[in-house]
């Protein structure tokens, strides 16, 4: 014979209490959360328009616009961060597909090779090859 013995998870019935009562509260604010209701791309425009040359941030912005489906916002963006932070290496790369991909090769092929002299004086051989890869393939 198997006995089963039930025994209540809080069994001081205080402490169930406010456990129940707790369960049962719900919070009210007067504020609404309007930070959680913003887009990636309105934050990464406040951290912008707050440090506009954060190259960071800008290059998070160029690439939310991009794969946003926003070309022309993203070349704004890119030309901006490249302007202000021309060793910003990635950016090179990205502009020079968005460019491609607008069917702007030549200045794809300009900005490449802009990227590849900027990635050679920083050392940064993986991103050389990549970008000489894409120029190369664009002919």
């Amino acid at each position: 014979m198997i006995a089963i013995l039930l025994v209540p998870l809080h069994s001081n019935p205080r402490l169930s209490l406010s456990l129940e009562a707790y369960s049962r509260t719900r919070i009210i604010r007067d504020d609404p959360m309007t930070e959680q209701k913003k887009t990636r791309r309105q934050m990464l425009e406040e951290f912008v328009a707050r440090k506009p040359d954060d190259a960071f941030s800008r290059y998070g912005l160029a690439m939310e616009c991009m794969n946003g489906g926003d070309p022309a916002a993203a070349d704004i963006h890119f030309r901006a961060l490249l302007e202000r932070n021309a060793d910003y290496i990635p950016a090179y790369l990205m502009y020079g597909q968005l460019l491609a991909r607008e069917s702007r090769t030549g200045e794809a092929k300009q900005i490449l090779s802009n990227g590849i002299l900027a990635a050679a004086k920083k050392g940064d051989q993986h991103a050389r090859s990549e970008m000489e890869t894409l120029l190369n393939e664009l002919g």
